[in-house]
């Protein structure tokens, strides 16, 4: 459904949204580093935001903006994530705030700001300053490529798709952009995430539906299990699109929640493919759960598994590894009953290791997509995990991240 054709335009593909990212010195490497993202006409927004204890400024204060129900930019940066950084870091969130307001000309609590890079360091707000005055005076319809290598750490690319459907007999418009590689586990991942789109919906409503969707998509991943301070999803709905406004969960709501959901399952899968030093995508599908709850807990304790993870780096079907992580995972399991399959070939079924053709399992082991399919045999209940494999590089990346 992900159209190829505008993929590029992202965040600036639904009408009345333009964006841009410009280089403003933030970043060591001297890429681009600060985004802005535009609309044209207030928006309702819809947020996410990390459940870690030790939040960072700008999702203290764009906390406040979403609370409102309206905004009209997003002002994100890269290389330094403004967080443990005290009152000076939240007087310095807000000051992105009222420069983008002032040129743009929209209210300072219509305004949402992101940071992402190295926690403990204040942003250099001259720069900043300057980087936000320069990405304003770009903006533009063919800005979203811009934004989204604007907001990047370690990615290895940014992470955008856009797409259009049909309600109420108008073409309603969706574009994102994101990023996240590491220090990826819910509730979120670390993660910028920036949704825009022209239908009309409800403000609740929307909020509710990504709520939801956040549940089963960007807090399904996991590459490292470590949660950031300063990850955030929002969705900005500005009306353009001329739609009925959706007001209640009728057959219009559900096209747009389905849209949505597909939107944010495709950038979960992306986050977790492009994990630090990552060579194989792995997706953990746990069924015969009783609940969806325990069908998560059991996928994510295997997706975390360092064990497991350096297993199918290596390309190494040592499936004790992973009945090992479903054993401890704190969910009751019956042993007898539970069955694991590396894609198609099983493994472990009913307490002991399975009779398997091992030419086959060396094919599911040396592809770059892998699936790890879990049947606990105790219910209805499935939950599906994104994660990746742990390699050389994902040590090299973050032993020297700050130096």
């Amino acid at each position: 459904m992900f159209s190829e054709e505008h993929k590029l335009a992202g965040v600036a593909y639904p009408k009345g949204f333009t964006a841009a990212g410009v280089r403003a010195g933030i970043k060591k490497n001297g890429n681009l580093d600060v985004a802005v993202i535009y609309s044209d006409k207030i928006a309702d927004v819809a947020g996410v935001f990390t459940q870690n204890q030790v939040a960072a400024a700008p999702v203290r204060v764009s906390k406040v903006v979403v609370k409102t129900g309206k905004a009209q930019a997003v002002v994100a940066n890269a290389g330094c994530a403004n967080a443990c950084t005290g009152e000076q870091g939240l007087r310095d969130a807000e000051e992105m705030c009222k420069i983008a307001a002032k040129e743009l000309n929209c209210r300072e609590d219509n305004v949402i700001v992101a940071s992402t890079g190295v926690i403990g360091v204040t942003l250099p707000m001259d720069k900043m300053e300057n980087g936000i005055k320069a990405a304003v005076k770009e903006l533009s319809k063919d800005g979203s490529v811009n934004a989204g290598n604007a907001i990047i750490t370690t990615d290895t690319y940014s992470k955008c798709c856009a797409t259009e459907i049909t309600i109420d007999g108008k073409e309603v418009r969706f574009g994102v952009i994101a990023k996240g590689s590491g220090m990826i586990q819910p509730n979120m991942a670390t993660m910028l995430c920036f949704i825009t789109t022209d239908a009309a919906i409800d403000q609740k409503l929307l909020q509710e539906a990504l709520s939801e969707i956040t549940e089963v998509t960007f807090n399904m991943i996991s590459v490292d299990g470590d949660m950031s301070t300063n990850d955030m999803v929002t969705v900005m709905a500005n009306g353009e699109a001329g739609n009925k406004k959706i007001v209640e969960k009728n057959d219009d709501y559900k096209i747009f929640y389905d849209t949505l959901k597909e939107i944010c399952t495709e950038l979960s899968k992306k986050i977790a493919a492009d994990g630090e030093g990552a060579t194989k995508f792995l997706t953990i599908h746990v069924h015969g759960a009783e609940s969806f709850a325990d069908a998560k807990q059991v996928g994510m304790s295997v997706a975390k598994s360092p064990l497991v993870k350096t297993a199918f780096f290596g390309e190494d079907p040592n499936w004790g590894r992973v009945i090992c992580a479903v054993g401890y995972s704190g969910v009751k399991i019956s042993p007898e009953k539970t069955i694991i399959k590396f894609g198609d070939v099983p493994v472990y079924a009913h307490s002991v290791g399975a009779e398997f053709d091992m030419a086959e399992l060396k094919k599911v082991m040396e592809q770059s997509e892998i699936l790890i399919d879990i049947d606990l045999g105790e219910g209805n209940e499935e939950a599906t995990v994104f994660s990746c494999d742990l390699s050389f590089l994902y040590i090299k990346i973050n032993a020297d991240y700050t130096t």
